[in-house]
Parts: structure tokens; sequence; C-alpha cells
């Protein structure tokens, strides 16, 4: 008997192991079809290491575990050390893992959910229980209380505060709110439950951070006070106590490096602990902590910390400390690889890449629009193209606008000689353009925009800045803060003065209302009287609320808002979608309305577009608004959407009333089951409804094709030093054969040419190099109104810079600016960008059809090729970005935010670019290997360090700036001052500055197979990348393999490895010629004498072409004359 019932237990519990080994497998297989993280991981890597980086850690209440985190999955293992377990698997990000008091349960962060929260996990059955419930959270920290029951939680945005909540459930309740700016960190429950500890600073983080950056408080859960409890000049973070009560262990900076202080909290007596140990990251976000969690042992006798790459027991009785080894040996899922390979085109015409400042003729039947900065007309019914000028290059034409009558055209003009005007033209073109502006009237130069005729058609209405303002002004958009508002004759004259703009612009009217009409973007839509007076505040219109990135946000306003000729209806443009709606005959002030959800707005409104549009306006009739993308026109009427919509309405009402009879016949037949399938089911069509059932806009693609610079000739350069990219290959007597715009050969022998028409230059002592890549560069010139030869084109030009790319413009405006430069215009590098960042128009994307949507504007419309993704959203919405951007084949980067939890999330995701550096160092085999194994591309843009002083800091306190002819030549006079004369970030010792630790990581990343690029963020043009190249060496790397990473790594950043980066055959002919070596000394790399960029070769001192012709080079507006040689004082 006593057999049999054995046998009974040992069948039960085998069958209770295999329960519970299907119920963890189920688990698992959840965690891996994660709706909330959709990415699918189809690519592993192998993770063998027995280092970690930045790995949160706590001891088990029993004094046998240790639990820790490493690159978002949580570990288990002995105190003792060896082989870790791991606990949590899949795409999720888990982190800062904390034992419940009774040891069967760990607290933890965690992103499963889409947003980063508060989990807790029973460890022995493997469930889990989401806390915290938020979408948009940052970061978190939790602590347990001492009984149990409840987490103390630090979460939010940017400014975390501190919350409660109960380990069963429910909203918690918020403990520290105010003031708005305090941010609280890791919060720790002490030995008695009344106290709860934690760090806590003023805002979010601070560049170039002043000290201290926090302080220690404690919040007492018995009166509600808050005591601070330290006040140390390197600050004071990450609180730990002992189970006794007696200890305190906190960090806080000794000099320049991270050290541990321990606090007895009975006598107040302070010492020292440990020193150096992991660096800090209270310089930046500290999304992961300022220090990386650490606990005491149960007996209060040693503490268990991270730093140097290993888990450390540190006896608090000041004996020896010990290593804990670990090891860590398991697959990490990873996203997809977004690697592309983009061409670049030697067709001899280009089509030009937008259409801008778009005007519809009052009969529909003509578009005016302006491309490459020349006034165009383009017939919509048989599509014959017209330049209505004939005006040179370095005359911009911008804004045109159609007379009533439809028989002129006005446009603004500006020239870096003439200054700027305003000209009328038949719409025909048959005639020269007429001067309305001329200084015979008595008018003074200015800067003319945004032109707009009466509805009578005999006056027009326009802005205008000062001239000397815009000249002087290097910004996009400086002068426009000297603007007025004006009129003149249609007929030209002199200029009368309305009002000044004061941020009111878009003059336009509304029939029978002899008024204007304006936008501003803080009133919304205005009206004024023809003298400037009676401002009439009509409406303001917001649209969805963005993801954003602070604490509190808010519903986007329009950037524009226009109201139709007819009075009755208004128009919006809110991030780059465009809204109609109606305007009430109100009688109130300021009327607000939003179109967040234009089915419940407070009138009729309607999202016109799904993909964004710029340049909106309304058609004569005001049954239609109008707008371009890129190189496209789209046109939407309003009456036909309104039929669109009955009809879609009436079919829906009618496939209703058909279900309802079905539903007669069937009511017997009823069932949960099928009740829950058939909401299933009626959710989709909904959703299939709202994304396929819209009225949509026409669309039209404009083709304008105009002469790509292409070189016609051969060139062979020989007995130079050739540094080719080509692995390690440098050929120390070489020669490289040109043709037109493409290398044709490469050797270190003699090229044979033969029935060539061949220029030979002899390169004897010179170094080559392929064209330096900036991967992160913000160039931007003036918007809206082009000037005609950006400096910060030339000054790259000049320092060897050959290709570009921005990840982030602001505006489209870079796409004309490229186009400029392709058909040699002007001179620049090649312009690539990522157009406006994904986020930067405050998106808040809520599918992956949105996302696909919202990236065609870049892959279809733009052809940027990559994109940035500018704090887009959570983990979910920036998955689905990722997701949309392998589907249109766009290579996405990624904004650092100084955010250590985003950057290694991303790179799990397969994001294949990141910009801006991680804020922490050192970081150890793991993060590296996984980084080389993604191949993903890290710009880490140390002249404006994360988790320092910007490194631009140390080079403006060590150059000589002044004294740089080459840099002054390139630069106005007021940017290099303004930079550089008297900075106001302040002073730092040479130790402080960690651009060359932190450039560690470049050295370790390229060594091991990884990726990254040179990105000078536009610190200062020209010499500012090499300033960053620099920096990255300052980590140790070889100086041949910076290099690598300045040309050839670069290109592969950016997807065009296969046409630049290196000199071999078949490649596009960039090329720097140096005077010194680079390999023997880096900052060799700053004495460019000449560069080739397309075929051409330009003298780096003047920008002067010196092949295949000899041209001068002009229109470097940015030098002016000097004072001294007029009369004064010493003279």
């Amino acid at each position: 008997m006593k057999k049999i019932i054995y046998s009974f237990l040992i069948i039960m519990l085998s069958f209770s192991s295999l329960f519970a080994q299907d119920k963890i497998e189920e688990k698992e297989k959840k965690e891996k079809s994660n709706k909330n993280l959709p990415i699918k991981s189809d690519r592993s890597f192998d993770l063998n290491t027995d280092e970690g980086t930045w790995m949160s850690l706590d001891v088990s209440p029993d004094g046998n575990t240790i639990v820790f985190d490493l690159l978002g999955d949580i570990y288990s293992m002995p105190i003792s050390g060896g082989k870790a377990t791991r606990i949590t698997k899949g795409m999720a990000f888990d982190s800062q893992p904390r034992f419940s008091p009774d040891g069967k349960s760990i607290a933890y962060v965690s992103d499963k959910s889409g947003g980063n929260n508060v989990w807790i996990r029973n460890l022995e059955t493997n469930d889990s229980l989401q806390i915290t419930k938020e979408k948009d959270n940052q970061t978190a920290f939790a602590d347990w209380s001492k009984d149990g029951d409840y987490l103390i939680v630090s979460k939010g945005r940017r400014n975390l505060k501190l919350h409660m909540y109960h380990k069963d459930g429910g909203k918690g309740i918020k403990l520290i709110e105010e003031p708005s700016s305090l941010k609280i960190v890791q919060p720790e429950v002490g030995h008695d439950d009344r106290y709860i500890w934690y760090a806590h600073r003023s805002s979010s983080w601070q560049y170039n951070a002043r000290f201290p950056q926090y302080q220690i408080s404690k919040y007492d859960r018995d009166s509600g006070e808050i005591k601070r409890e330290t006040s140390r000049f390197g600050s004071a973070f990450t609180p730990t106590l002992s189970p006794n009560g007696k200890w305190m262990v906190y960090g806080t900076r000794f000099e320049d490096q991270t050290a541990l202080r321990i606090r007895d909290l009975h006598t107040g007596d302070e010492r020292w602990l440990a020193f150096p140990v992991q660096k800090d990251d209270q310089e930046s976000q500290a999304t992961l902590g300022v220090l990386p969690n650490m606990s005491f042992t149960p007996d209060s006798k040693s503490l268990i910390v991270f730093y140097g790459g290993k888990i450390n027991k540190i006896p608090i009785n000041g004996e020896e400390s010990s290593i804990i080894s670990f090891s860590v040996n398991e697959k990490i899922e990873i996203g997809p690889e977004l690697k592309f390979d983009y061409e670049i085109s030697d067709d001899e015409l280009l089509t030009i890449s937008q259409i801008r400042d778009i005007s519809l003729s009052p009969d529909r039947k003509h578009l005016a629009f302006t491309a490459l900065n020349k006034l165009y007309t383009i017939n919509l019914e048989d599509n014959s193209l017209n330049r209505l000028t004939n005006f040179d290059d370095e005359i911009t034409e911008a804004m045109p606008k159609w007379s009533p009558d439809g028989l002129e055209i006005v446009f603004a003009t500006w020239s870096n000689n003439e200054g700027g005007a305003l000209y009328k033209v038949r719409s025909d073109g048959k005639r020269n353009p007429i001067l309305l502006t001329g200084s015979e009237y008595g008018n003074k130069p200015g800067v003319y925009s945004s032109p707009n005729w009466n509805l009578e058609g005999d006056k027009i209405v326009f802005l205008v800045g000062d001239e000397r303002s815009y000249r002087e002004s290097y910004g996009p958009g400086a002068f426009k803060s000297n603007e007025r508002i004006m009129w003149i004759s249609s007929d030209g004259g002199k200029l009368n003065y309305i009002a000044e703009s004061k941020g009111r612009s878009n003059p336009h009217f509304v029939k029978g209302k002899d008024r204007i009409f304006l936008f501003n973007y803080g009133d919304g839509l205005v009206s004024i009287k023809w003298d400037g007076t009676d401002e009439k505040k009509i409406i303001k219109v917001t649209g969805t609320t963005p993801y954003g990135s602070g604490d509190k946000t808010s519903p986007s306003n329009a950037s524009l808002i226009l109201i139709s000729p007819d009075g009755d209806k208004g128009l919006a443009k809110i991030g780059n979608n465009i809204y109609s709606f109606i305007i009430p005959y109100s009688g109130v002030e300021s009327l607000k309305i939003s179109v967040s959800n234009p089915k419940s707005s407070s009138f009729p409104a309607r999202k016109l577009t799904k993909i964004g549009g710029e340049f909106p306006s309304w058609d004569t009739y005001t049954n239609s608004i109008y707008w371009s993308l890129g190189k496209s026109f789209f046109t939407y009427n309003l009456d036909e959407a309104k039929q669109f919509d009955d009809e879609m309405e009436d079919s829906k009402n009618k496939e209703s009333d058909d279900e309802e009879s079905e539903n007669e016949e069937s009511e017997d037949e009823e069932s949960e089951d099928e009740e829950s399938e058939d909401e299933e089911s009626e959710d989709e069509e909904s959703e299939d409804e709202e994304s396929d059932d819209v009225f949509e806009a026409s669309e039209i693609d404009i083709i304008v094709k105009v002469k790509r610079d292409m070189p016609d000739s051969s060139i062979l350069i020989k007995n130079a030093k050739i540094i080719t990219m080509n692995g390690d290959e440098i050929i120390e007597n070489g020669s490289i054969y040109i043709k037109n715009n493409r290398i044709e050969d490469v050797s270190d022998g003699i090229i044979e040419i033969e029935n060539e028409d061949v220029t030979i230059m002899d390169m004897s002592g010179k170094i080559i190099l392929p064209g330096f890549i900036d991967t992160h560069a913000h160039m931007r010139p003036s918007w809206n109104l082009h000037k005609f030869q950006p400096f910060s084109y030339a000054a790259n030009l000049a320092y060897g810079v050959t290709t570009t790319r921005d990840p982030q413009t602001g505006t489209t405006d870079v796409l004309t600016y490229s186009d400029m430069v392709d058909t040699g215009k002007i001179l620049g590098p090649r312009i690539y960008s990522t157009g406006p960042g994904v986020g930067y128009w405050g998106y808040n994307v809520k599918s992956l059809d949105e996302a696909k949507d919202v990236l065609k504007q870049y892959s279809k419309y733009y052809n940027t090729k990559t994109i940035k993704m500018y704090v887009a959203g959570n983990r979910q919405q920036r998955q689905w970005i990722l997701m949309a951007a392998k589907d249109q084949k766009i290579m996405p980067t990624t904004e650092g935010s100084l955010n250590l939890r985003l950057n290694m999330a991303s790179t799990i995701d397969g994001y294949p670019g990141q910009e801006h550096n991680h804020p922490i160092y050192p970081i150890f085999k793991d993060y590296i290997g996984l980084t080389a194994f993604t191949k993903r591309a890290y710009t880490p843009t140390l002249l404006v360090t994360y988790g320092g002083p910007w490194a631009e800091n140390y080079y403006y306190a060590t150059e000589d700036l002044h004294g740089d002819k080459k840099l002054n030549f390139f630069t106005p006079k007021e940017e290099v001052d303004s930079k550089s004369r008297r900075r106001n970030v302040g002073w730092f010792m040479d130790e402080e500055y960690t651009f060359p630790e932190l450039a560690e990581f470049v050295k370790d990343l390229v060594e091991v197979g990884g990726v990254s690029g040179v990105g000078s963020h536009g610190q200062l043009q020209g010499l500012g990348y090499h300033w960053e190249l620099w920096s990255m060496a300052a980590g140790g790397i070889t100086n041949h393999d910076m290099l690598k990473v300045s040309t050839i790594k670069g290109a592969y950043a950016i997807g065009l490895d296969k046409e630049l980066g290196s000199i071999e055959k078949g490649k596009l002919a960039d090329l720097v010629i140096l005077n010194e070596d680079p390999i023997e000394n880096i900052r060799n790399t700053n004495t460019v004498k000449m560069v080739m960029k397309n075929g051409r070769l330009y003298d780096a001192d003047n920008l002067d072409q010196l092949y295949p012709l000899k041209l001068k080079a002009k229109n470097f507006d940015w030098q002016v004359e000097n004072p001294n040689s007029l009369p004064g004082l010493n003279k």
C-alpha cells in the first residue's frame, strides 16, 4: 500500500512539475508575443560575459541571493557568485529589481506595457502584476515598505515625484508634488517604515552642470514633513540604508570622480567607504539612477555594489573588498536590422525635391510656385511649365501670389548685391517683371515677405524687415524681430505703414470686410484695420496632444490659421497636418476650439491630411484647400468630401438595418463566446473603416528638371600618399585617375591613360583621404527667404567636409538648399538630412498604420533616406516608427536625450543610429558587443557632451580663434565673437572634461567591428568638425581607425558606403588633400590644402575652383570691413 501511495505521489509531483513548466513556458511565449511591444525579434546576440554595464542589484532578505539587471533583463545568482539565472527575457527592458521583505517577489521597472512602469513578479510562479499604469513615463524607481504592503515610487517624465502604491493595486497617491521643478529619484525606505529617503534636484538636468546637482532628504510618513540630510558640493545621491538602521551609504563626487561615503545614522559621523567607483550620472537625466542601486547584506556588515563592470562586496569595517564573480551566457533578442544602400545619381538632369510657396490661380487652372528659388507657373490641365523671370541665379525669388483677376503675380526677391524687393510679373511671363518698391519712391532697403493682394487688386500688403539685420544675421530667421506690416499700390510707389508686425504674419482678406486678417502664434487668427488699429482676436485652434518630453504636455497650437475668402471657414496647420473647421458668428473674442478629434469638435471640422502638408491656402471659391508636400500638389474639395461622408453614412445605416433584421431572425442563437467574437469583429471593422473609408485629396506631381552639376573632364593626381580607407590600405606613393565625377583607378604604380585629354597634377608631399563625412551637421541657413551662399556650407567644404547629414532640420528648407548644391548654384558639401525630426512636429502616433503615414512624408515626398526619432513616444510608439521605417526602406537614427534607458532599449530594438553620446562611462564588453553586433552607428557629438562639460568649451579656451585667418575668412565676425569672446557657460578645470573618457566607447566599439561617425552638431562650422574628430580620438582610438570613422564608417552610418567614404574605383571623387599626415598626428586633419567634391577641385583657403575650371569664389557676403582704418585713439 505504501508503495502504491509513494508511486501516486511521484506521479502527482511529476504532473505538478510538468504543469508548472508548461505555465512558465506559456508565460515566456506571451512575453515574446507582447502586443504592446510589436517588434518581433529576428536575430539574437550571444551574450557571454563576466562583466556588465550599469547593473542595479539587490540582496535577498535571507542573504543567499543577489538579483541584478543586465542589458534589460533581470538575473539572479547565489551571493557567493557563479552562473546567473535569467528571470525575465524578451524585448521588454526590465531593470532595477528590489526584493520584497519576504523575499518571494521582486519589484522592478519594465516597459513591457509600452511605457515605463513598476511591476511585481512572483519568483515562484513567475506571475507579474503591473502596479503603475502610465503610457508616457520616461522613467520610474521603486522600493518596498518594510511591511511589504506598499511600494514607494518616484515616477514621471522628467521631474519625477514621490508616490505610494499598494501591492494589490489601485491608483496610488502622490506624497510630494511641489515644487513643480523638483525631481526625486531612487527612493529608499529606512529601517523604520516612517521615513522615506531619496535624492532630489531642481529640474531634470543641466548642460555644463554647476555643482551641486543632487542632495538627499527624507520624508516623514507621520507628519508629511521633509528634512534635508546632506549638503555636499559634489552632490549626494543613491541613499542606501542598512537593515539594522545604523548606516547610510550614498554616492558623491570627490574632485572629478565618484566616491561612496558612509554615515552612522546614530552619531552623524561620516567617512569615505570606496573611491573611485562607477562614474555617476548626475549630469544627465539619470533614467537608470544616479548610481546603480546597491544593497547591504542582511547582517548590515557589508555593502554589495556594482562598479568596474563587476559586483563587489565591501565590508563596512574597512577590511579589503572582494569581487563576487558572475557569468551570463544567454541569447538576447534583437529587433530587425535596418541597413539600406542608397545610390547617388549621375543623371544629367535632376528632378527638384520641393516646390515652395504655392499659389493657385483664381480660375484654378494654373499653379504658381518656386523651385530652386525661381518662380514658375504650371498649367494644371496640360502640365506645361513656364519660368516667369530671367533673373540670374544670385537672386532669390519667393512667395508668389496671384492678383484677383489672375493676370499678374506679385513676388518677393533677395539679392546679396541689391537687397530685397517686391516685383510683379504678368502671369503668362510675356513681359519682364516690374519693380514695385524702387528707391525712386523714397523707399528704404528692406527684406520683403508674405505679399498678398487685397480683393480689389489695387493694393498689396506685405511684411518688411530690416535689411541690415538680415544681412548680418546668420540664423534661420533672426531678421523677423524688426518686421513691419505695410502696403503699397499694386502699380508700385511709396510704402505705407500699417503697424509693427509683433509676430503677426500671412496677411489675407475676406469678401465684404475692409480689414486685414493675420495669423499670430500666440493669439491665433486676428484682424486689424488698414491703419493698424482695432485688433480683433478671432479664434485659436489646437490639435492633438503630442508625446512631448516635459512633465506637462498640452495640445499643439496651430502654426498657421487662414480664414476663407467668404469668412465662414478656417484652415489650420497643426504640427504638419492640415484641418478645416467652421468659424461661428459668435461675438466671442479669442474663441478657442480643438480639432484633436474633428468628430467631437465644437463645430464641424475635419482633418484633411494623413501624411502632412505645407504651404496650405484656400482657393478663391472657398470650397477647396490646397497644399504641397515635397514636389507634389494636393487639392482637397470640401464639397466632395461632405458628399463622400454622407454616402458612407447612408451605406453604414443600411448595413446596420440589415444586421438588425438578421439578428431578429436568429434571436435564439446566442452565446457569450459568439458575442465576444462579434465585438472583436466590429472593432476590426471600425479600424478598417477609419483607415480606408476616408476621403482623400487629389494629388499631382510637379516635375521640374534642371541640369545637375557634373564636370566633363579627366584628371590624374599622382605622387601622393593615399590613405584609401579600403580596409587598412595605405599607398605611400600612388595615383588617382578621375573621370568626370567618379574614380576610375587607384594605383601604387603608373596608370596608363590613352587617347584622353587629361589634366595631370603632381601632389608630391601631400596626403589624400576620402572627403570627410559629418553625420550630425546642423547648418541651418535662413528659412523661408533663402540666402544665396550660406557661410555654413562654404566653411564646411573648405575644411574638407564633403558630405553632411543633418538629423533634425526644423523645416524642409533644406530640401531646396540641397538641390542648390547639387546643381552647382551654391558651394557646399553634399547635403543630406532627416528633415524635421519625427517628434519635432508633435506627433503622438497611435498605431503602426499612422506611423507608416507619418514616415511616408520622408520616404516618398522628401526622399530623406534617413529620419530622426526625436523623442517621438514611448517604447511601443518608437517600435512602430522603426517597423514603418523598415517597410519604407528608411534608416532611422535616435536622439540620445541624456537617457541611458532609451539608448539601450533602442539598441535592442534595432535602431541603426544614435545621435549624442551615452552619458555614462565606462561601458563594458556586454554593451560594446551588443552595439557592435547590431551595427548601430554611434555619433557622440562630444562638442555638446552629455554627462560633462561640453568639449567645445575646452577648445574655445585653448585655441586661438581670433588669430585663425582661415576661420575668420569663412565665418562671420559676429559668429566668431559671440562664440569665443565671452562664454556664459562657465569655466572648468581640464580634469572636469569628460570627453576623453566618454570617447573610449568609440575606441572599444570600432575595435570589435562597430560603427561610429563624426558629428560636429554645427557648433562651429567647418573647424568644429575637426574639434569633434580630435575629441573622439582622445579616447585612445588609433589615428587610422579614427580616420575610418570620419570617412567610410560615417558613410556606412547614412547608407552611402557603396558610393562614398573610401578611395576606390567606381566611387565618387570626393577627396581631401592635406599638407601633413594625420596618421602621425591626428591634428593634421586640419592641414587641408585642397578639397575635391564631385570631381571639382577647390583651394581650401578661399574655395576658388582649381579644376576643371579656374573660377574665383564669390558671394561671401558675410565678409565685412573692420574699422581699423578709421580715426580714433592711439593712431
